[in-house]
C-alpha cells in the first residue's frame, strides 16, 4: 500500500482523474489464466515523457515499486504488480514525433500501437517489419521492452534490430536518451540495446526512434504439408539449404493442425514466404516450392493475405478447443525443431493433456501449448509442470527457455546462467537500478 503522501503528490503531477485505484485491466496481462494476477497500489496515465519522469521521481523519493505498462499483451507477468507498487500505464504517449519518408524513418512514442507504426509506414511506400502477435493492442515501448519478434523475424530480425534510438525514464526519475536518428554509432557503450529487452527492469521506455526500409513490390508464400514431424524438419532444412532468404519460415504440428486447419491442410505443415521485387519473388517462389517439394502430401500457393490472416487466428483457435491454454516459447537450434515438436506432444502425454504447439521454425522458435479447461485448477497446475518439462528440453538441446515473450515473473525462476554472466547482469541492473523500485521481481532474481 502506498502511503498517503504519495498518493498526494502523484494526484498533484497529474490530477486525480488520472490517478487510479487499479482493477481492470491493470491487475492482469496475457497470463491471467496462470494465476498471474494483482491489483496494484495505484495506476498513474502519464501524457507526455515529463509527466512519466516525475512520477518516477516520486515513486523513487516514497520508495515505492514502479511497473510499466504497455498494451497488456505480455505473456510473461511483466507488467502484472505481483508486489505492489504503482502501474505507470503508457496508453496515452501516441505521439508521433516525426515521420520522415524520404529518409525512411520515425520517431513515436511508447503507447502507440503497433498496427499503427506499421500502418503509417505503409501509407507512405515503406515497410516497419517486425510484427508480434496482437497488433492491435501492443505498444511500441513494450515490443521494445520485450524485444518482441513474429513471423518475418528470420529475414529482418526483431523489433530490437529497428530500433536506432531509444528515450527512457532512469531511476530517480531521470529523462536520457540512448542513440537517436543516426543509423551507426561506436562512441561508446551501446546503452540503447540494454534497454531493448529489459522488460522496464533498467527503466521505462517513453519514445524510440525506427528505422523503416522501402515497401516490398510482392510477397507470396508456399505451403506443404508432411505425414511426420521428422519429414517436415527436413523440408525446414530444406528451405534454408536452398539459397533463397525467405521472408518467413513458419510451422504448425499436426495437433495445431487438425484444430485450425481447415481449408489450409492438415499434418506437419510449413509455411515460406519470399518477398521482393516482383521478377524476385516469382523465381524465389519456384524455388521454394521445389524445396519443399521432397516428401510432401500436399503444397500449395496460398492468397498472402488469407494466409497471414489465418495465421495470426491459430492461438484463438487452439484455446478454443477446451476454452484455454498454457501456451510457451522456447527456442531450439534449428536443426531440432521437428525433434522438440515431437518431445512437447510426448510431455503433455505424460501429464495427461493435449498439447501441440507452432512457430518460427527458421528461428528454432516454438509455442509450446497445452489445452486446459480455465476451470481445472488441476489441469492448469499440470500444465505449469509440463512447462517446466518443455524449457529443460529446449536448454537441453542447446537452446533457452525464451525467444520473444520475455522472462517476466512467470519464467523467471527457471533461468539458469554462468555464474559470472549474472553477476554481470546484476551489476548493470544496480547501476541502472541502485534501490531496485523499476519492475522489481521481473526477468532476473535479485
Amino acid at each position: 500500500m502506498i502511503d498517503r503522501d504519495l498518493r498526494a503528490r502523484l494526484e498533484d503531477l497529474l490530477g486525480a482523474e488520472r490517478v487510479l485505484d487499479g482493477g481492470e485491466p491493470y491487475d492482469h496481462d496475457a497470463t491471467e489464466l496462470r494465476g498471474i494476477r494483482a491489483e496494484p497500489d495505484a495506476v498513474v496515465l502519464p501524457e507526455t515523457a515529463g509527466e512519466v519522469a516525475d512520477v518516477v521521481a516520486a515513486c523513487c523519493a516514497a520508495r515505492a515499486a514502479i511497473v510499466p505498462r504497455g498494451g497488456g499483451t505480455g505473456f510473461a507477468g511483466g507488467a502484472v504488480a505481483v508486489g505492489g507498487g504503482v502501474v505507470v500505464s503508457l496508453e496515452r504517449l501516441r505521439r508521433v514525433r516525426s515521420l520522415e519518408p524520404g529518409l525512411w524513418r520515425m520517431e513515436v512514442e511508447a503507447g502507440i500501437t503497433t498496427r499503427d507504426v506499421q500502418r503509417l509506414a505503409l501509407e507512405n511506400g515503406l515497410l516497419f517489419p517486425p510484427d508480434p502477435g496482437g497488433a492491435e493492442q501492443s505498444q511500441i515501448g513494450g515490443n521494445v521492452a520485450t524485444n518482441a519478434g513474429g513471423p518475418h523475424a528470420l529475414k529482418y530480425g526483431t523489433t530490437g534490430a529497428w530500433v536506432t534510438g531509444v528515450e527512457a525514464v532512469i531511476a530517480p526519475g531521470e529523462l536520457v536518451r540512448f542513440g537517436g536518428p543516426v543509423r551507426k554509432d561506436v562512441a561508446g557503450y551501446d546503452l540503447k540495446r540494454v534497454m531493448i529487452g529489459s522488460e522496464g527492469t533498467l527503466g521505462i521506455v517513453t519514445a524510440v526512434w525506427l528505422r523503416l526500409i522501402p515497401r516490398p513490390e510482392a510477397n507470396a508464400p508456399v505451403l506443404a504439408s508432411y505425414p511426420s514431424a521428422e519429414a517436415g524438419g527436413r523440408a525446414i532444412l530444406a528451405v534454408l539449404s536452398s539459397g533463397v532468404v525467405p521472408a518467413a519460415l513458419e510451422y504448425l504440428d499436426a495437433a495445431t493442425m487438425r484444430a485450425v486447419g481447415g481449408e489450409h491442410g492438415d499434418g506437419f505443415t510449413v509455411i515460406a514466404e519470399s518477398d521482393g521485387s516482383a521478377a524476385e519473388v516469382e523465381r524465389e517462389r519456384a524455388e521454394l516450392r521445389e524445396a519443399l517439394a521432397a516428401g510432401a502430401t500436399r503444397v500449395e500457393q496460398p492468397d498472402p493475405g488469407a494466409l497471414w490472416r489465418w495465421r495470426e487466428s491459430v492461438s484463438l483457435g487452439v484455446a478454443a478447443q477446451r476454452g484455454g491454454k498454457l501456451s510457451e516459447d522456447v527456442v531450439v537450434p534449428v536443426e531440432h525443431v521437428a525433434a522438440a515438436a515431437d518431445e512437447i506432444v510426448a510431455i503433455g502425454e505424460r501429464h495427461g493433456l493435449e498439447a501441440c504447439s507452432w512457430g518460427h521454425a527458421g528461428d528454432g522458435n516454438l509455442h509450446a501449448t497445452f489445452l486446459v479447461d480455465r476451470t481445472d485448477a488441476g489441469e492448469i497446475e499440470r500444465a505449469e509442470r509440463a512447462a517446466a518439462d518443455v524449457f529443460a528440453m529446449a536448454e537441453r538441446l542447446g537452446g533457452s527457455i525464451s525467444g520473444e515473450h520475455g522472462i517476466g515473473i512467470a519464467k523467471r525462476d527457471h533461468v539458469r546462467r554462468p555464474p559470472r554472466e549474472r553477476e554481470l547482469m546484476l551489476a548493470v541492473k544496480r547501476a541502472f537500478d541502485p534501490d531496485n523500485l523499476m519492475n522489481p521481481g521481473k526477468k532476473l532474481v535479485v
